[in-house]
């Protein structure tokens, strides 16, 4: 299990600019839909940005405190891909 709070620490520390919205799909704090906001996509096709969210996340993933995970990300407003 993993709180929002840590969950939104892990991305924030590969991605210090990132706006993290967390769904818990299950109630039980370890499925998550996980919207990231980020200026580090930029430039990166949809699989280059899920990889910079799993490697963020890689530990939580290995240790079980992240079961399934669901990935949407964006780019701020003010960026283009």
């Amino acid at each position: 299990m993993i709180d929002n709070a840590s969950l939104t620490a892990l991305v924030r520390a590969a991605m210090p600019d990132a706006l993290v919205a967390i769904h818990d799909r299950t109630g039980t704090m370890d499925h998550f839909n996980v919207e990231v906001t980020s200026a580090a996509f930029a430039g990166l096709n949809p699989l280059d940005r899920h990889r910079l969210v799993y490697r963020a996340l890689d530990a939580a993933l290995k240790d079980g405190r992240i079961h399934a995970l669901e990935i949407t990300t964006k780019l701020p407003e003010n960026e283009h891909a």
